[in-house]
């Protein structure tokens, strides 16, 4: 690396004659010297000129350069070189502690003076590597931001896209006298729904990379419920889903059609026409750390309910295959259970 011209370098020394000497070494290098005597002349140099690298003297008679080097890294200055004159290793090792990027032995030869050149493009060259790597960073940082930005904006407008479709399914719904339509309509609608309500739950997390599942899982819930208490007889729904447990993007929807399936065939076929009944839903983490997913009712069984068109039966298993599981049936007393045990 070459001396970047104009390098400018404040010299903090109590020696007026050290101070001129050290301007004639370095100026025919393009190193341009500023001599202070004291720590507060070099500290009110800093403030009213432009200094690339600060080279200070241990030993400044009333204090010590450990003194002042504290004082100019509290004053954000720039990179500080230090210069001894003691053969004792804890000074260097005390300065570059208390921040100085190098350090240099000051012989009585003068010697140091010409190999404080060499450092003094060694410690600006690191100093610009720093300020290079603290603007990539920023601008890392505005990248990111500006990124989760947009992707708010997209999960907020997709979500208000799939809300609008929703209700044209429902719409058509109404539209159709058709009863295998109205169900395969409804159906639709509801899973739509799981997926709407990932993206609106994305939009109003504080992290656009996963999903508080009982937030969304209680949001989903009341929504499927508005749907169906419309259209159908109304039933107890209850969630209860453990705090604090979150999931990535995907299997956040595997989740949410699961939980919207087997809730919609529960209201649908759980209960006789003209009773109502009570439907849970709970989320929790077991003992070795999976989390497990439970619907239930207390109503007339599988093998009591009218056999669908197995659309949601292939949908149920291809959303358990990506959550890495199967769903269970069991074998509860009274109703259905449906369990799926997975791995966030």
């Amino acid at each position: 690396m070459t001396m970047p011209e104009g390098v400018r370098l404040l010299y903090i020394d109590d020696d007026i004659g050290l101070g001129r000497l050290m301007q004639k070494a370095l100026e025919p290098r393009g190193i341009f010297v500023e001599h202070a005597e004291t720590g507060e002349a070099g500290l009110r140099l800093l403030a009213q000129e432009r200094i690339d690298v600060v080279a200070l003297d241990h030993d400044l008679g009333h204090e010590t350069g450990i003194d002042v080097l504290r004082r100019l890294r509290e004053a954000d200055a720039p990179p500080v070189i230090y210069v001894t004159g003691s053969e004792d290793a804890r000074i260097a090792v005390a300065a570059l502690k208390a921040g100085a990027v190098d350090y240099v032995w000051k012989d009585v030869d003068g010697h140091y003076r010409e190999l404080l050149g060499e450092i003094i493009k060694a410690a600006l060259q690191q100093e610009r590597l720093r300020r290079d790597k603290e603007e990539a960073q920023r601008q890392i940082v505005e990248a990111k931001a500006r990124a989760e930005l947009l992707l708010v904006e997209v999960n907020h407008r997709v979500a208000n896209s799939l809300a609008l479709i929703a209700s044209i399914a429902r719409l058509q719904s109404k539209a159709v006298s058709d009863e295998a339509a109205q169900h395969a309509l409804a159906d639709m609608q509801a899973r739509v729904a799981a997926i709407a309500g990932i993206h609106r739950a994305l939009y109003t997390s504080h992290d656009v990379r996963v999903v508080e599942l009982d937030v969304y899982l209680r949001n989903l819930v009341d929504e499927l419920c508005s749907a169906m208490d419309a259209d159908m007889q109304r039933h107890t729904v209850e969630v209860k889903a453990e705090s604090g447990i979150q999931a990535t993007t995907d299997k956040a929807v595997a989740i949410g059609v699961i939980v919207a399936e087997l809730v919609t065939n529960a209201y649908k076929y759980a209960y006789p026409i003209g009773s109502s009944g009570r439907i849970g839903v709970s989320l929790s983490r077991t003992q070795d750390g999976e989390v497990l997913l439970v619907v239930e009712d207390n109503g007339i069984g599988m093998s009591a309910a009218p056999k669908g068109s197995g659309v949601g039966t292939k949908v149920l298993k291809a959303m358990a295959i990506t959550l890495g599981a199967t769903i269970d049936y069991g074998d509860a007393h009274v109703g259905t259970k449906g369990t799926v045990k997975f791995s966030i």
